[in-house]
């Protein structure tokens, strides 16, 4: 665990915990780590929603599928980034999502009951923990109206400029990567690949914006 103290000192959720006291809290949290291969389930839907996860190295998806194996993305998140605490705080019986790891990852795992309740050591940080806790669902509540109002467009081009938009003012920059492949980006805008494609391409043509891979730069006007 000592060797990413980094990366948990800059969790949101261990905000205001001194690097000296972190250790003791992650003992008083039974916080275990645990390595996962690319494309392993860290989580799967339909187990119990118990455990609050960060991710300590590497990267997770965190994905829902329907009935019929739609797969849509929820979103991708990376070192020191923290997941499925509001299922697992909301006593939920099952997960509706699974997360997978998108490389090899390690992650640490913390029982969310460990989180929200005072121990028998009336340990002195649990009052921090709640807060920043509530500040992360906060956020993440926004982001996920955010994708909304992605989804909320008509059109797969309405939907891809909303995201490359946000993206861009979010980074304060018309020139930025994005953290999805082709199928993933189609995945979490809930498009048709083939048909996001076609229109990436025309909008290049259009001189809207240009890309390689995953990086993306946005023009203001129509290059001539």
């Amino acid at each position: 665990m000592v060797e990413h103290i980094h990366v948990l000192k800059n969790c949101p959720l261990f905000k205001d915990i001194d690097n000296n006291d972190l250790e003791s809290l992650l003992k008083c949290l039974s916080a275990v780590s645990k390595s996962f291969d690319k494309n392993q389930f860290v989580f799967m839907a339909g187990e119990p929603a118990s455990s609050v996860g960060i991710v300590l190295a590497g990267t997770v998806t965190v994905i829902h599928e329907d009935f019929w194996g739609n797969r849509s993305i929820l979103t991708r998140l990376g070192p020191g980034e923290i997941f499925a605490e509001a299922f697992s705080c909301a006593d939920n019986d099952t997960l509706p999502v699974s997360v997978t790891a998108s490389e090899k990852t390690q992650v640490l795992l913390v029982d969310c009951k460990k989180i929200i309740t005072t121990c028998s050591s009336t340990c002195i940080f649990h009052t921090s923990l709640i807060k920043n806790l509530l500040v992360i669902m906060s956020k993440k509540n926004a982001q996920l109206t955010r994708k909304i109002e992605h989804l909320s467009r008509t059109t797969t081009r309405e939907k891809l400029l909303s995201y490359l938009s946000f993206q861009a003012q979010q980074l304060g920059k018309s020139s930025f990567e994005i953290p999805f492949n082709r199928q993933e980006l189609a995945d979490y805008l809930s498009v048709d690949r083939s048909a996001m494609s076609t229109e990436l391409g025309k909008m290049r043509d259009e001189g809207l914006l240009d890309f390689k891979r995953n990086h993306f730069k946005l023009y203001s006007h129509i290059e001539h």
